[in-house]
């Protein structure tokens, strides 16, 4: 089986944006009326003709026996068995692990489309509680509502859904032998390396593609997240990169201007006028982050600098050159809103960000292209306490997954698991890489291999003499 894990990277479609801008999935899509559903029940509602819809229904609560913790949802998954070669071959199972966005997005996912069909593997895709249609309490609104409701939403019920379904989904195609290979990106790639830690017995193995697994309080990076933003910018265009980093007190200065707020709606065509410049700033931050984090043909930074290096209206015009980027990467609109109105996804994840995974992401001094804001739990915790009435457990991750020191559990018991990360991806600081450990375990090995002969060699030469003398 090793012939599965393929350095690949996955051509993800969703994020985990810094913990207080809600994450958006490069492709979203409205999800369809999924009424009248009962388990197992095939619902012919996808626009692939590949892939066939089901229903699961799900426990509420995995760890507790309480009555309400029956209480059970319809989950969403997927599955396409067109190129499986099926029970009798022990064919592969390449399962997706959902993360924080809705089931639709997942078929874009690059390297279940490209090595399913090669390793004539069944391709099962699973949408995460509370994300898209898989709503416990019959509806999002319900679910959403308050920390009473929410408080099932972590990863660790998360990982248990998805044990559950691919286990289903074994009995009911009779592939008992057939390796299981969880796929993940970014959150879902969390996931999938977490879902081989605790479930060696259901995965061969995963692949976690920019999962920021050191990212936590217990195991902070030495670089953070914006640290390759600005990387990435000041590699691309320095005068951009320097165009940017002065910016922020241009707004700073136009801002203390009688009128100094209307006056920066205008120039950005803001669509209602600035309460304070956090508003204008944070809207910056965004653009430039999200560039950065989905640098493609759709999403270059290469275009949003040109514009930014060319797109003055007139001669040291700071603040026309940092709008001209706006437009480029925004279009061409009438007015931009600086608020948008949130999602059932984006709200499920600040609670996720709320709850268990606090991501310390904030702005520090080695981020040069941004004013300095580092990351505070304090206010973290207060802000958290005050929107749901129960504070953040900030390590609880590292203690229910064990990755303090990471590359010492994965020696000791975790195996065949493929982290993959992107240079230029800002979350790749928190990502784990374990290229350079391995080659030094190499040198290591090899050394201690040359050495180990040297001494049979000299053994057998002083026993060929010794029985010569004799």
């Amino acid at each position: 089986m090793s012939s599965i894990f393929l350095f690949v990277l996955i051509s993800s479609t969703i994020s985990l944006a810094r913990s207080e801008v809600a994450p958006l999935g490069i492709f979203p899509k409205v999800p369809r009326n999924a009424s009248n559903r009962r388990e197992g029940h095939q619902v012919d509602d996808s626009t692939d003709s590949d892939l066939k819809m089901f229903y699961f229904d799900q426990n509420l609560d995995h760890f507790t026996f309480t009555p309400k913790s029956y209480m059970t949802f319809q989950q969403r998954y997927t599955i396409e068995s067109k190129h499986w070669a099926g029970a009798d071959d022990n064919a592969p199972i390449l399962a997706f692990l959902g993360g924080e966005s809705s089931l639709e997005t997942s078929s874009a996912i690059g390297f279940l489309r490209d090595n399913g069909p090669r390793l004539k593997a069944l391709l099962v895709y699973i949408e995460h509680r509370y994300y898209g249609t898989s709503m416990p309490f019959g509806s999002g609104k319900e679910a959403l509502k308050n920390a009473s409701s929410l408080g099932y939403l972590n990863s660790a019920q998360a990982l248990a859904d998805y044990a559950a379904i691919l286990l289903h989904v074994k009995e009911k195609y009779s592939a008992e032998h057939s390796p299981i290979i969880v796929i993940g990106g970014s959150y879902g790639g969390m996931l999938a390396a977490w879902f081989r830690l605790k479930y060696p017995h259901i995965t061969l193995g995963a692949l976690a593609s920019s999962a920021p697994l050191l990212y936590f309080q217990d195991t902070l990076p030495k670089h953070g997240y914006y640290y390759i933003v600005t990387k990435v910018f000041k590699e691309t265009s320095e005068s951009c990169y320097n165009t940017i980093r002065q910016s922020w007190e241009e707004i700073d200065r136009v801002a203390v201007k009688p009128n100094g707020l209307l006056i920066l709606s205008k120039k950005f065509r803001i669509c209602n006028t600035l309460n304070n410049t956090f508003e204008l700033k944070n809207f910056l931050d965004t653009i430039y982050a999200s560039a950065a984090q989905y640098n493609s043909n759709q999403y270059p930074v290469a275009s949003l600098c040109e514009a930014i290096n060319t797109g003055a209206n007139s001669e040291n015009d700071l603040l026309g050159q940092i709008f001209a980027g706006v437009v480029d990467y925004k279009g061409n609109r009438s007015c931009y809103p600086i608020s948008v109105q949130p999602t059932e996804d984006s709200i499920a994840w600040k609670w996720q960000t709320c709850s268990e995974l606090v991501l310390p992401i904030g702005h520090d001094e080695q981020d040069t292209m941004f004013q300095t804001e580092p990351f505070r739990m304090d206010i973290k915790i207060e802000r958290c306490k005050l929107q749901y009435g129960v504070p953040p457990r900030p390590h609880w991750v590292t203690a229910y997954y064990g990755i303090q020191d990471v590359k010492l559990i994965l020696q000791r018991f975790g195996s065949k698991i493929i982290f993959s990360n992107g240079l230029l991806d800002p979350y790749s600081v928190g990502g784990l890489s374990l290229s350079g450990h391995c080659l030094e375990e190499h040198r290591r090995s090899r050394v201690a291999d040359a050495s180990k002969e040297k001494r049979n060699r000299d053994n057998r030469v002083l026993d060929h003499k010794l029985q010569k003398g004799s």
